[in-house]
């Protein structure tokens, strides 16, 4: 079983308008609603190559009843999400259909009370006895503490589950130092942690911070891989667009189950670059279009990295 932690779960909703224009008022042409969360899309993708996943994190109110009502239709996948009293956050893209550009606006999310954070811990333990790998994603909910993140990689590692995170900002600063398998940061997370823009240099940096492994989502370039084995350049054949929400998750979920099915950097580097652009092509957020991902799959260029010139 592969876990997925979404401390910040939401209702996405997809809205699609002809053109969107500030100041304007504009007719819907559809809506689309999933649960989301970065964590909650990676299972969603996970299940969908037939991996077994367990979701946990937080729901409460309305809007999260609605996620776990959604949750219990998606075949392979377990719900284990603890209930707090305040409502859980949507998140709302509004996708251009005449640029394909999408505008995203996303709610903070409920305030955790201190006894609900104890329950997640205790639950958090419970799972990671029958996880083969663990995927820590997303922003932190108020009320969580800053350097939750660190202490959920030191579980996983004591529990000798691999642990992936894919955050930003001061939670992955500090949870860096905990020594992570794996993290996922774009090129801004990535800069931000180490003060480069230079993306190998960056890269680098980040592991000597802790990181047992780096890979970088460069956008429409795709990845940058450093780890133990090697350093590679990862690229879809031409630039995709849509709506890149979830396309980040996606990825996250190739590399994860790539991890766990024992493949090469390489595979798994093109598998989760074809998801992401599969993800991008997807009329909602979070699902990947299969027809792209299986034509993508072998148009991914992978190469080696040298040096940072």
């Amino acid at each position: 079983m592969i876990l997925t932690v979404t401390l910040n779960t939401a209702l996405d909703l997809t809205y699609r308008v002809r053109s969107l224009r500030p100041h304007a008022s504009h007719r819907v042409s559809e809506v689309i609603e999933r649960p989301g969360g970065k964590g909650v899309n990676v299972a969603r993708v996970l299940a969908a190559l037939g991996h077994e996943v367990t979701v946990t994190g937080f729901a409460g109110g309305g809007t999260g009843r609605g996620v776990r009502e959604r949750l219990a239709d998606v075949p392979g996948l377990t719900d284990a999400l603890v209930p707090v009293a305040g409502a859980t956050r949507r998140t709302i893209a509004v996708v251009d259909e005449l640029s394909g550009d999408t505008t995203q606006l996303n709610e903070p999310g409920p305030l955790i009370a201190p006894a609900e954070w104890g329950a997640f811990l205790d639950r958090y333990e419970e799972l990671l006895a029958g996880a083969s790998a663990v995927a820590l994603c997303g922003s932190l909910p108020p009320g969580v503490p800053v350097g939750a993140y660190a202490n959920l990689v030191r579980a996983a590692r004591a529990a000798g589950v691999p642990v992936l995170l894919d955050t930003s900002g001061e939670p992955l600063r500090r949870a860096v130092a905990a020594r992570p398998d794996l993290i996922k940061p774009n090129a801004d997370e990535l800069a931000e942690l180490t003060g480069s823009h230079e993306p190998l240099r960056a890269t680098q940096d980040a592991r000597r911070r802790g990181a047992h492994a780096v890979v970088a989502s460069l956008g429409p370039e795709g990845l940058l891989a450093v780890t133990p084995e090697g350093r590679w350049r990862a690229a879809p054949p031409a630039r995709v667009l849509g709506n890149p929400t979830g396309a980040g998750d996606s990825a996250v979920a190739g590399l994860l189950s790539g991890l766990v099915e024992g493949l090469t950097w390489p595979d798994r580097l093109t598998r989760a670059v074809a998801l992401s652009a599969a993800t991008v092509r997807a009329p909602a957020a979070g699902e990947f279009d299969p027809a792209v991902y299986e034509e993508l799959r072998g148009r991914v260029a992978v190469t080696g990295v040298v040096s940072a010139a």
